[in-house]
């Protein structure tokens, strides 16, 4: 049985790795399909986080930080509807495609929000 801590950890290494897919563009060359699909296992990684991890369960005092930032995000970043409108106009102009892509990791860097997500999984959990 996987404990509560353990399911925290599974679900922000999975927002690590899509981070990694976005922030590595001379491994992965990256379509609008593609960047949207992370973008979304992304946001649907957060969103579990803030509605289904309950912040009292987690001993680590920098959850709670973690936690408004993973909030933060994505009421500040919205990418899906940018992608979108992109996918009409521009699907095979790789230099915005990367443009985006290079938006997106900014955001996700926003306040350290991805150091303190690797810090919380490489020490606190």
């Amino acid at each position: 049985m996987v404990t509560y801590i353990e399911h925290l950890r599974r679900i922000l290494l999975q927002v690590i790795e899509s981070y990694e897919v976005l922030s590595d563009i001379r491994e992965n060359p990256m379509d609008l399909d593609m960047l949207k699909r992370e973008m979304l296992r992304i946001n649907g990684s957060l969103r579990a986080v803030l509605s289904n991890i309950d912040e009292s369960r987690i001993p680590s005092s920098n959850y709670g930080q973690l936690r408004s930032k993973f909030s933060d995000y994505l009421d500040s970043y919205n990418f899906e509807d940018e992608i979108d409108v992109m996918a009409e106009l521009y699907s095979e102009d790789m230099s915005r495609i990367n443009n985006i892509r290079i938006k997106m990791v900014h955001s996700m860097n926003d306040r350290g929000m991805m150091d303190d997500t690797r810090d919380l999984v490489a020490n606190d959990l």
